[in-house]
């Protein structure tokens, strides 16, 4: 021990790390690899076979999505059903084999969100929206592709939502 006129020996100091150490510390952020370019290439084939198979199978006909939402014909349905099919048996695949992402390497894992009143405001204006435009965000860019101008207004509108969600999202109910 010593005295306050004393000096510490090198016994009782500290290394100035030790005695100055923050009481918590910032994670380090995640770095991400960059996309290889094969990844992109791949990425670009994949997303024009689904705007084909969209436009292919009248999914981005304004009149499909007007007679599903009056109820006058089922091919959306069977359409959407087969999504909900694909979508169960690879989320069933990726539990299964523990898949891991390409661009991070890590297990890729869904956590279901919290049902709240928002879930039923956004889904009604989402339904509302592609009732009116004939299209929800996936066909928007095969309906651009397909020559129909007039999504390019869509995708306006989506994009003002979607930052309008951003702006406002933390006065939305949870």
């Amino acid at each position: 021990m010593t005295t306050t006129l004393e000096r510490p020996s090198t016994q009782d100091r500290l290394p100035i790390v030790e005695a100055v150490r923050p009481i918590a510390i910032a994670p380090k952020p995640k770095t991400t690899a960059p996309i290889s370019k094969t990844t992109l290439l791949l990425s670009l084939v994949i997303g024009v076979y689904f705007g084909v198979v969209l436009t292919k199978s009248e999914v981005v006909r304004w009149q499909r999505v007007h007679d599903m939402f009056l109820f006058n014909e089922a091919h959306m349905y069977l359409i959407i059903g087969t999504g909900i099919g694909v979508a169960m048996i690879s989320m069933w695949l990726l539990k299964r084999f523990q898949v891991r992402s390409m661009n991070t390497g890590q297990r890729i894992e869904y956590k279901p969100k919290p049902w709240h009143s928002g879930v039923m405001i956004g889904g009604t204006l989402f339904g509302a929206g592609w009732s009116i435009t004939g299209a929800c965000p996936g066909p928007i860019y095969a309906q651009i592709g397909g020559g129909a101008w007039l999504s390019l207004v869509t995708l306006a509108g989506a994009l003002v939502g979607t930052f309008l969600f951003a702006q406002l999202q933390s006065k939305l109910p949870r």
